[in-house]
């Protein structure tokens, strides 16, 4: 939106704007939500960036710089909330497209793979012609928390033949050690260490 909030200096200028913009703290555009899903969870929710264009903007355009330099074709997004993130940011790349899903949610012939959570096991899909052999693929999620769902869908692309070029995330909980789960580099825009 124009004109930038009070402070900025930019006297209507759009370079000004520019500089606004890349000064924006993305955290501050994260709300958290604590004991959701369940007690003593806190929950980062992106619903408050997604809804505001600026902070939008300024994600996706850092996102697609981080990812443009591991040349993919296609990107991978990890249900759901990662749709969010990687359907627009193939659009602005000029990629492909393909979604991991849950169990059952996918149609035609899919190819799964289970995997462990903290307290049980779950599956992750993807429809069987989806990707090419030798596609460079990044996937994409909303957060990295243990890094499960990540590393399932990173070997689930390889055993359709696909190449997993990185990954990347919004945010990163670091503090979870999931980024030493991927044998793959690792981009996140937003990192909380504790």
């Amino acid at each position: 939106m124009w004109p930038p909030p009070p402070g900025v200096g930019t006297m209507g200028c759009p370079a000004g704007w520019l500089r606004y913009r890349r000064a924006m703290d993305l955290k501050e555009h994260i709300r958290g939500i604590p004991d959701f899903p369940k007690p003593g969870i806190l929950f980062y929710d992106i619903s408050t960036l997604l809804r505001h264009a600026d902070a939008w903007a300024v994600a996706m355009g850092r996102m697609s710089s981080c990812v443009r330099a591991y040349h993919p074709t296609v990107l991978a997004g990890v249900e759901s909330r990662g749709f969010l993130l990687a359907a627009p940011l193939a659009l602005q790349l000029g990629c492909g497209f393909v979604m991991l899903r849950k169990r059952g949610k996918l149609p035609g012939p899919t190819v799964g793979l289970d995997y462990a959570l903290e307290y049980g096991t779950d599956r992750i899909e993807i429809q069987a012609d989806a990707l090419a052999p030798g596609a460079r693929v990044v996937v994409v999620d909303d957060l990295l928390a243990t890094g499960g769902t990540m590393a399932a869908g990173i070997q689930l692309i390889r055993n359709v033949g696909a190449e997993v070029v990185a990954a990347a995330s919004l945010i990163e909980l670091s503090f979870l050690g999931g980024r030493e789960r991927l044998d793959v580099p690792f981009e996140a825009l937003v990192r909380y260490d504790e």
